[in-house]
């Protein structure tokens, strides 16, 4: 398979499945401020022009964390990463969804990008703001459903990768995590799949989780 991301993106999720699965694979580095979503070559592959990407065996391409992570953890390796039963299996598709959706789309995307929202700059913090009360607010709602649990789908899945991209982002823009999903997010910097997509992204597991909880 082939594999579209760029380091420290929503595509660490998909990164780190492939490595839990043991999967063969080859990365390719697409950068986005230099805007090689744009190109000829990419866009060939991936017309929406955003990452990740994934070249399946076939031939066939999927975009989309959640419908990649979907397919990954229920095509590969006998399922083994996603959940058995239909309510687990509701309960990992529901997060998957609003992590890429509400906090990432959403919340996080006014973060890193507020210019996307408006072009008068001088609305960019009240942007940024916004998207910090919609990332906090959703923070919420998912350690809610994480109460008494230590994995999003009852075990380990591919719907707990998806939550950690946007756990990441969180820690790396010094936001507290409620105690629950800090809970979860250093139980999966603790997993040696996902310390070394870390390192191979270039960031240090090791310096990563320490904050406290909100």
């Amino acid at each position: 398979m082939k594999f579209y991301m760029t380091p420290g993106s929503c595509s660490t999720a998909i990164h780190i499945i492939l490595e839990e699965l043991e999967e063969i694979f080859e990365a390719h580095i697409v950068n986005l401020p230099a805007g090689d979503q744009f190109k000829p070559d990419y866009l060939a592959i991936n017309p929406k022009a955003n990452i990740p990407a994934l070249v399946r065996p076939d031939g066939t391409v999927l975009t989309e964390v959640a419908a990649i992570a979907f397919w990954l953890g229920k095509a590969r390796k006998r399922g083994i990463f996603w959940p058995a039963n239909l309510e687990d299996e509701t309960r990992a598709l529901e997060t998957m969804i609003f992590v890429t959706s509400a906090l990432h789309g959403h919340g996080f995307a006014r973060i890193f990008a507020p210019g996307n929202f408006s072009s008068d700059s001088q609305t960019h913090e009240t942007i940024k703001a916004q998207g910090r009360a919609l990332v906090e607010k959703g923070f919420g709602i998912v350690n809610k459903t994480l109460e008494g649990r230590k994995w999003v789908g009852g075990d380990y899945g591919v719907a707990d990768a998806v939550l950690f991209y946007v756990e990441f982002w969180a820690d790396k823009i010094g936001m507290a995590l409620p105690g629950n999903l800090l809970s979860h997010y250093r139980a999966m910097l603790g997993r040696p799949a996902v310390s070394l997509v870390l390192r191979e992204e270039g960031y240090s597991p090791d310096k990563l989780g320490q904050r406290d909880r909100v």
